[in-house]
């Protein structure tokens, strides 16, 4: 990015932040990814080449610092990229209140919003036996209409292929449905009302839908008018 030429600490800063990709790359951080694979998947358009780039970058200006375990780099916040962590929270809160989505297919990603549901998802509220919930999307690329979330161990797995389980959930829908609801546009269970979410299962289960699919944690925090911190991390 071209230097803006000023002393000012704002302008400094966005020198060092606002290229492209880079706040994003840091708001994966922060939710607890260390990895690149893991990166990758909270943005999915980002090509391999730029993403080391910017990470080479963050590394450079000290906001991130890399570690190497068996094969791969582990990627962890330093204390400066720790305090990016008010800017990033304000910032998407900011934008769930003034500059929301209008839900346009550019805008609309089953990997992203499956990934965030499958980190934001506190699997507490599930039974301690294995639970499957399959969603069935329409109106996606080929290879992108089936996912199957797994609570099993107090952990949440995600899987793009038939794992073979059986099913105790099935939620099918648009993708603008269920992004519309993650994004807090519109509550759970006002569009399954609508009849835009249709949800088949054991009614024991899906009577606690609303307590699970509880939307994006940013989108959570524009809503209120108090911004507390958020307990991100990736289970």
């Amino acid at each position: 990015m071209k230097a803006y030429g000023q002393f000012c600490p704002l302008a400094q800063a966005t020198q060092l932040l606002c290229e492209r990709w880079t706040l994003l790359i840091v708001r994966e951080l922060i939710a607890g990814c260390t990895r690149f694979s893991e990166l990758q998947k909270g943005l999915p358009l980002i090509s391999p080449t730029l993403l080391s780039t910017r990470l080479k970058q963050l590394l450079k200006v000290g906001i991130i610092i890399q570690t190497k375990e068996a094969n791969s780099y582990k990627y962890t916040l330093t204390k400066a990229g720790t305090e990016l962590r008010p800017i990033v929270e304000l910032m998407g809160a900011w934008g769930h209140r003034w500059a929301q989505s209008d839900l346009n297919d550019e805008d609309l990603d089953a990997g992203l919003l499956m990934w965030d549901m499958r980190r934001s998802i506190d699997p507490s509220v599930f039974p301690a036996r294995k639970i499957v919930v399959h969603f069935e999307y329409s109106n996606v690329p080929k290879g992108a209409t089936q996912w199957w979330l797994i609570s099993e161990n107090n952990k949440i797995d995600l899987c793009l292929n038939d794992p073979g389980y059986e099913v105790d959930i099935v939620i099918k829908c648009s993708l603008a449905a269920m992004t519309e609801v993650w994004i807090c546009k519109t509550p759970f269970d006002q569009v399954v009302a609508q009849g835009r979410i249709k949800v088949f299962g054991d009614p024991k289960l899906t009577s606690n839908l609303q307590s699970w699919i509880r939307s994006s944690l940013l989108s959570r925090l524009g809503t209120v008018k108090n911004l507390p911190p958020l307990n991100w991390a990736v289970n």
